[in-house]
Protein backbone atom coordinates (compact mmCIF):
# COMPACT_ATOMS: atom_id res chain seq x y z
CA UNK A 1 0.00 0.00 0.00
CA UNK A 2 2.93 2.16 0.81
CA UNK A 3 4.74 1.34 -2.11
CA UNK A 4 1.44 2.09 -4.05
CA UNK A 5 0.91 5.69 -2.57
CA UNK A 6 4.31 6.50 -3.36
CA UNK A 7 4.53 5.46 -7.02
CA UNK A 8 1.13 7.64 -7.21
CA UNK A 9 2.70 10.74 -5.44
CA UNK A 10 5.61 10.67 -8.03
CA UNK A 11 3.86 10.68 -11.27
CA UNK A 12 4.41 14.08 -12.91
CA UNK A 13 1.38 15.62 -15.13
CA UNK A 14 2.75 16.73 -18.31
CA UNK A 15 1.16 17.64 -21.45
CA UNK A 16 -2.10 16.59 -19.99
CA UNK A 17 -1.36 13.37 -18.89
CA UNK A 18 -0.01 11.75 -15.73
CA UNK A 19 3.87 10.27 -16.49
CA UNK A 20 5.47 8.03 -13.98
CA UNK A 21 8.50 6.27 -13.76
CA UNK A 22 11.46 6.68 -15.77
CA UNK A 23 9.89 8.36 -18.52
CA UNK A 24 8.29 10.84 -15.90
CA UNK A 25 11.82 11.37 -14.75
CA UNK A 26 13.04 11.82 -18.17
CA UNK A 27 9.70 14.00 -19.44
CA UNK A 28 10.47 16.39 -15.84
CA UNK A 29 14.14 17.29 -17.07
CA UNK A 30 12.95 17.91 -20.34
CA UNK A 31 14.21 14.77 -21.73
CA UNK A 32 12.48 12.38 -24.29
CA UNK A 33 10.58 9.27 -22.62
CA UNK A 34 10.61 5.64 -24.02
CA UNK A 35 7.55 5.71 -26.12
CA UNK A 36 8.93 9.24 -27.91
CA UNK A 37 11.02 9.45 -31.05
CA UNK A 38 13.69 11.55 -31.45
CA UNK A 39 11.67 13.94 -33.81
CA UNK A 40 8.72 14.09 -31.79
CA UNK A 41 11.00 15.08 -28.88
CA UNK A 42 12.85 17.46 -31.15
CA UNK A 43 9.35 18.96 -32.14
CA UNK A 44 8.17 19.40 -29.10
CA UNK A 45 11.89 20.98 -28.04
CA UNK A 46 11.70 23.98 -30.97
CA UNK A 47 8.13 24.80 -29.78
CA UNK A 48 9.49 26.34 -26.60
CA UNK A 49 11.79 28.60 -28.52
CA UNK A 50 9.18 30.58 -30.04
CA UNK A 51 10.02 34.43 -29.64
CA UNK A 52 13.20 33.22 -29.50
CA UNK A 53 14.34 36.32 -31.61
CA UNK A 54 12.81 38.90 -29.63
CA UNK A 55 14.31 37.41 -26.41
CA UNK A 56 17.76 37.33 -27.86
CA UNK A 57 17.55 41.31 -29.01
CA UNK A 58 15.73 42.10 -25.77
CA UNK A 59 18.48 40.68 -23.72
CA UNK A 60 21.51 42.00 -25.75
CA UNK A 61 20.01 46.06 -25.55
CA UNK A 62 19.74 44.95 -21.72
CA UNK A 63 23.50 43.69 -21.31
CA UNK A 64 24.38 46.61 -23.28
CA UNK A 65 23.49 48.88 -21.07
CA UNK A 66 25.62 47.51 -18.54
CA UNK A 67 28.33 47.27 -20.20
CA UNK A 68 28.46 43.75 -22.03
CA UNK A 69 28.21 44.41 -25.48
CA UNK A 70 30.09 44.30 -29.08
CA UNK A 71 33.15 41.70 -29.26
CA UNK A 72 33.24 40.77 -25.24
CA UNK A 73 29.53 39.90 -25.72
CA UNK A 74 30.59 37.92 -28.86
CA UNK A 75 33.29 36.21 -27.22
CA UNK A 76 30.79 35.12 -24.20
CA UNK A 77 29.10 33.49 -27.40
CA UNK A 78 30.89 32.18 -29.95
CA UNK A 79 34.54 31.31 -27.80
CA UNK A 80 35.61 27.67 -26.98
CA UNK A 81 36.85 29.26 -23.78
CA UNK A 82 33.60 30.56 -22.71
CA UNK A 83 31.57 27.09 -24.21
CA UNK A 84 29.21 25.32 -21.30
CA UNK A 85 30.44 28.28 -18.56
CA UNK A 86 27.60 29.68 -16.28
CA UNK A 87 26.60 33.24 -18.10
CA UNK A 88 26.85 30.84 -21.30
CA UNK A 89 24.08 28.59 -20.05
CA UNK A 90 22.45 31.58 -18.20
CA UNK A 91 22.11 33.58 -21.71
CA UNK A 92 20.90 30.46 -23.70
CA UNK A 93 18.67 29.02 -21.27
CA UNK A 94 16.60 32.58 -20.99
CA UNK A 95 17.10 32.83 -25.41
CA UNK A 96 16.31 29.24 -25.60
CA UNK A 97 13.83 27.13 -22.68
CA UNK A 98 13.79 23.90 -22.68
CA UNK A 99 10.25 23.06 -21.34
CA UNK A 100 6.95 25.09 -21.04
CA UNK A 101 7.37 26.06 -17.62
CA UNK A 102 10.78 27.75 -18.35
CA UNK A 103 9.30 29.25 -21.37
CA UNK A 104 6.47 30.92 -19.31
CA UNK A 105 9.22 31.92 -16.64
CA UNK A 106 11.57 34.09 -19.20
CA UNK A 107 8.39 35.72 -20.20
CA UNK A 108 7.98 36.69 -16.71
CA UNK A 109 7.71 40.68 -16.24
CA UNK A 110 11.17 41.73 -14.74
CA UNK A 111 12.87 38.30 -15.90
CA UNK A 112 14.66 40.10 -18.30
CA UNK A 113 16.36 42.42 -15.71
CA UNK A 114 17.34 39.60 -13.88
CA UNK A 115 18.84 37.37 -16.54
CA UNK A 116 21.12 39.94 -17.31
CA UNK A 117 22.35 41.22 -14.58
CA UNK A 118 22.88 37.59 -13.99
CA UNK A 119 25.06 36.86 -16.99
CA UNK A 120 27.10 40.23 -16.09
CA UNK A 121 27.68 39.00 -12.79
CA UNK A 122 29.21 35.58 -14.02
CA UNK A 123 30.99 36.66 -17.03
CA UNK A 124 33.00 38.69 -14.62
CA UNK A 125 33.25 36.44 -11.98
CA UNK A 126 35.02 33.90 -14.80
CA UNK A 127 36.98 36.99 -16.22
CA UNK A 128 38.19 37.70 -12.76
CA UNK A 129 39.35 33.75 -11.47
CA UNK A 130 40.90 33.27 -15.88
CA UNK A 131 42.76 36.86 -14.80
CA UNK A 132 44.32 34.59 -11.44
CA UNK A 133 44.56 32.11 -12.95
CA UNK A 134 47.28 33.21 -15.39
CA UNK A 135 48.87 34.95 -13.07
CA UNK A 136 49.37 31.63 -11.24
CA UNK A 137 50.11 29.72 -13.93
CA UNK A 138 53.34 32.17 -14.85
CA UNK A 139 54.39 32.01 -11.38
CA UNK A 140 54.17 28.32 -11.55
CA UNK A 141 56.31 28.08 -14.63
CA UNK A 142 58.71 30.07 -13.44
CA UNK A 143 59.35 27.84 -10.49
CA UNK A 144 59.13 24.63 -12.28
CA UNK A 145 61.74 26.32 -14.75
CA UNK A 146 63.83 27.35 -12.50
CA UNK A 147 63.80 23.75 -10.69
CA UNK A 148 64.25 21.53 -13.89
CA UNK A 149 65.96 24.21 -16.75
CA UNK A 150 65.14 23.35 -20.55
CA UNK A 151 62.43 21.27 -22.45
CA UNK A 152 62.38 18.63 -25.00
CA UNK A 153 62.15 19.95 -29.03
CA UNK A 154 58.57 19.02 -29.26
CA UNK A 155 55.34 21.42 -29.87
CA UNK A 156 51.90 20.21 -29.90
CA UNK A 157 49.65 21.79 -32.30
CA UNK A 158 45.76 20.96 -31.61
CA UNK A 159 43.61 22.18 -34.57
CA UNK A 160 39.87 22.43 -33.81
CA UNK A 161 39.71 19.67 -30.88
CA UNK A 162 36.09 19.93 -29.77
CA UNK A 163 36.66 18.23 -26.39
CA UNK A 164 38.00 19.96 -23.04
CA UNK A 165 38.66 16.39 -22.04
CA UNK A 166 40.39 15.23 -25.06
CA UNK A 167 42.60 18.91 -24.15
CA UNK A 168 42.99 18.28 -20.55
CA UNK A 169 44.65 14.90 -21.12
CA UNK A 170 46.57 15.73 -23.86
CA UNK A 171 48.05 18.52 -21.58
CA UNK A 172 49.14 16.08 -19.03
CA UNK A 173 50.67 14.22 -21.58
CA UNK A 174 52.52 17.36 -22.86
CA UNK A 175 53.67 17.99 -19.18
CA UNK A 176 55.20 13.90 -18.51
CA UNK A 177 56.98 14.53 -21.81
CA UNK A 178 58.07 18.25 -21.00
CA UNK A 179 57.42 19.26 -24.34
CA UNK A 180 57.88 23.45 -25.18
CA UNK A 181 54.86 24.39 -26.09
CA UNK A 182 50.99 23.15 -26.53
CA UNK A 183 48.93 25.87 -29.48
CA UNK A 184 45.15 25.82 -28.86
CA UNK A 185 44.16 26.35 -32.46
CA UNK A 186 40.35 27.47 -33.53
CA UNK A 187 37.23 26.33 -31.42
CA UNK A 188 40.24 24.05 -28.95
CA UNK A 189 39.10 24.81 -25.41
CA UNK A 190 42.05 26.67 -23.17
CA UNK A 191 42.56 26.59 -19.73
CA UNK A 192 41.63 27.31 -17.03
CA UNK A 193 38.34 25.89 -18.50
CA UNK A 194 36.66 24.05 -15.93
CA UNK A 195 36.81 20.15 -18.06
CA UNK A 196 40.45 20.85 -19.26
CA UNK A 197 41.82 21.44 -15.63
CA UNK A 198 39.58 18.42 -14.44
CA UNK A 199 40.93 15.90 -16.61
CA UNK A 200 44.38 17.60 -16.66
CA UNK A 201 44.95 16.83 -12.61
CA UNK A 202 46.75 20.20 -11.86
CA UNK A 203 49.40 19.24 -15.22
CA UNK A 204 47.82 21.94 -17.13
CA UNK A 205 49.56 24.99 -15.24
CA UNK A 206 53.13 23.00 -16.01
CA UNK A 207 52.26 23.67 -19.87
CA UNK A 208 53.34 26.78 -21.73
CA UNK A 209 50.40 26.99 -24.17
CA UNK A 210 48.99 29.79 -26.29
CA UNK A 211 45.91 30.36 -27.85
CA UNK A 212 45.54 30.89 -31.53
CA UNK A 213 42.82 31.42 -34.03
CA UNK A 214 44.30 29.73 -37.02
CA UNK A 215 46.20 26.29 -37.15
CA UNK A 216 47.13 27.20 -40.71
CA UNK A 217 49.14 30.52 -39.31
CA UNK A 218 50.57 28.98 -36.48
CA UNK A 219 52.04 26.06 -38.67
CA UNK A 220 53.65 28.57 -41.07
CA UNK A 221 54.67 30.97 -38.21
CA UNK A 222 56.24 27.04 -36.73
CA UNK A 223 58.61 26.70 -39.58
CA UNK A 224 59.17 30.29 -40.17
CA UNK A 225 60.95 29.23 -37.15
CA UNK A 226 62.77 26.24 -38.32
CA UNK A 227 60.58 23.48 -36.76
CA UNK A 228 59.52 20.50 -38.82
CA UNK A 229 55.87 20.30 -38.59
CA UNK A 230 54.53 16.72 -39.19
CA UNK A 231 50.16 15.78 -38.91
CA UNK A 232 49.05 12.85 -36.74
CA UNK A 233 46.68 11.28 -39.61
CA UNK A 234 46.12 8.32 -41.74
CA UNK A 235 46.47 10.31 -45.23
CA UNK A 236 46.78 7.09 -47.69
CA UNK A 237 49.46 7.84 -50.43
CA UNK A 238 51.05 10.26 -47.74
CA UNK A 239 51.01 9.48 -44.05
CA UNK A 240 54.06 7.04 -43.23
CA UNK A 241 54.03 4.47 -40.87
CA UNK A 242 54.85 5.62 -37.18
CA UNK A 243 57.49 2.60 -37.04
CA UNK A 244 58.90 3.51 -40.23
CA UNK A 245 59.06 7.27 -39.63
CA UNK A 246 62.29 9.14 -38.40
CA UNK A 247 61.13 11.69 -37.07
CA UNK A 248 62.71 15.04 -37.18
CA UNK A 249 64.47 17.37 -34.44
CA UNK A 250 62.45 20.22 -33.46
CA UNK A 251 58.80 18.62 -34.38
CA UNK A 252 55.80 20.27 -33.76
CA UNK A 253 52.78 17.83 -34.08
CA UNK A 254 49.46 18.32 -35.28
CA UNK A 255 46.57 16.65 -33.71
CA UNK A 256 43.26 16.78 -35.55
CA UNK A 257 39.27 17.40 -34.80
CA UNK A 258 38.11 14.32 -33.25
CA UNK A 259 35.08 13.54 -36.16
CA UNK A 260 37.25 15.45 -39.07
CA UNK A 261 40.44 15.32 -38.51
CA UNK A 262 43.66 17.76 -39.42
CA UNK A 263 41.90 20.13 -41.76
CA UNK A 264 43.03 19.75 -45.64
CA UNK A 265 44.83 23.04 -45.63
CA UNK A 266 46.79 22.20 -42.42
CA UNK A 267 47.66 18.70 -44.06
CA UNK A 268 48.91 20.30 -47.28
CA UNK A 269 51.29 22.89 -45.71
CA UNK A 270 52.93 20.08 -43.67
CA UNK A 271 55.81 19.17 -43.46
CA UNK A 272 55.09 15.58 -43.02
CA UNK A 273 52.18 13.10 -41.72
CA UNK A 274 52.39 10.10 -39.75
CA UNK A 275 50.01 7.44 -39.21
CA UNK A 276 49.40 4.79 -36.58
CA UNK A 277 49.20 1.56 -37.17
CA UNK A 278 46.05 -0.09 -36.68
CA UNK A 279 44.71 -3.90 -36.80
CA UNK A 280 40.93 -3.36 -35.69
CA UNK A 281 37.65 -2.83 -37.54
CA UNK A 282 37.44 0.77 -36.50
CA UNK A 283 40.45 2.69 -38.37
CA UNK A 284 41.05 5.33 -35.45
CA UNK A 285 41.82 5.64 -31.33
CA UNK A 286 41.12 8.58 -29.20
CA UNK A 287 43.00 11.64 -30.55
CA UNK A 288 44.67 12.25 -26.90
CA UNK A 289 45.83 8.27 -27.10
CA UNK A 290 47.09 9.31 -30.42
CA UNK A 291 48.90 12.27 -29.48
CA UNK A 292 50.37 10.31 -25.96
CA UNK A 293 51.84 7.92 -28.26
CA UNK A 294 53.67 9.81 -30.94
CA UNK A 295 54.92 12.13 -28.23
CA UNK A 296 56.97 8.64 -26.49
CA UNK A 297 57.97 7.51 -29.91
CA UNK A 298 59.42 10.65 -31.05
CA UNK A 299 61.27 10.78 -27.37
CA UNK A 300 62.41 7.35 -27.82
CA UNK A 301 63.81 7.65 -31.39
CA UNK A 302 66.20 10.58 -29.72
CA UNK A 303 66.77 8.55 -27.46
CA UNK A 304 65.72 10.44 -24.20
CA UNK A 305 68.14 9.48 -21.19
CA UNK A 306 66.69 8.00 -18.21
CA UNK A 307 68.81 10.08 -16.18
CA UNK A 308 67.19 13.45 -17.65
CA UNK A 309 65.13 14.43 -15.19
CA UNK A 310 67.78 14.44 -12.27
CA UNK A 311 70.88 15.78 -14.86
CA UNK A 312 68.44 18.63 -16.68
CA UNK A 313 67.79 17.73 -20.67
CA UNK A 314 70.91 18.48 -21.89
CA UNK A 315 71.40 15.20 -21.57
CA UNK A 316 69.28 13.74 -24.38
CA UNK A 317 71.20 11.99 -27.92
CA UNK A 318 69.97 13.62 -30.65
CA UNK A 319 71.49 10.89 -32.64
CA UNK A 320 69.30 7.27 -33.33
CA UNK A 321 70.90 4.10 -32.93
CA UNK A 322 70.77 2.31 -36.39
CA UNK A 323 67.41 1.51 -37.33
CA UNK A 324 66.49 -2.42 -38.03
CA UNK A 325 66.87 -3.38 -41.76
CA UNK A 326 62.98 -3.85 -42.91
CA UNK A 327 63.28 -7.82 -43.67
CA UNK A 328 64.09 -8.15 -40.04
CA UNK A 329 61.54 -5.57 -38.62
CA UNK A 330 58.84 -7.47 -40.69
CA UNK A 331 59.96 -11.14 -39.69
CA UNK A 332 59.53 -9.75 -36.11
CA UNK A 333 55.95 -8.46 -36.59
CA UNK A 334 55.05 -11.75 -38.26
CA UNK A 335 56.76 -13.20 -35.25
CA UNK A 336 54.69 -11.61 -32.99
Amino acid sequence: MALAALTVSAAWLIGGRPISGECGWQRRRGGPCCSDSRSTFAEEAESFHVGARARRVALDAELAVRGLSGDELAALLESADHRGSPAFRAYNSFVYPKSEGALANAEKAGRLATVAQAVCFLHREQKAEHATWLRNHDRTLAEADAANPGRFPLTLVLDNIRSAHNVGSLLRAAEAARVESVHLCGITPAPPHASVLKTALGAAEYVPHERSPSTLATVRGLQARGVAVWAAETCPGRSVDLREAALPQPLALVLGNELIGVDTQVLDACDGVVSIPMFGVKNSINVATAGAIVLWEALRQWEVSAEAEGAGLGQMRSQRAERPRPERAEASRRAR
